[in-house]
């Protein structure tokens, strides 16, 4: 199952693209205040497991990132 996670941009040095659903930093989803954005994955990534990088929110499902996403902050 997808799992997605909120990131703080800042972070994005950290991230594996090869182990998400996303390709690059400039791929992602982000806020209006271009601050936060949002990966997906179906295996945790390493880079989570390992404490590497730290999500600003999440794991989340499908269900529970859609109001999220669809908020005005988004």
């Amino acid at each position: 199952m997808r799992q997605y996670l909120i990131i703080n941009l800042a972070d994005t040095d950290k991230i594996i693209f090869s182990q998400v659903n996303q390709t690059s930093a400039q791929s992602m989803q982000r806020n209006n205040n271009n601050t936060q954005g949002v990966i997906s994955y179906s295996i945790e990534p390493s880079f989570i497991t390992n404490g590497d990088l730290t999500p600003a929110q999440g794991p989340l499902s499908k269900e529970e990132i859609e109001p999220i996403l669809n908020s005005t902050d988004w």
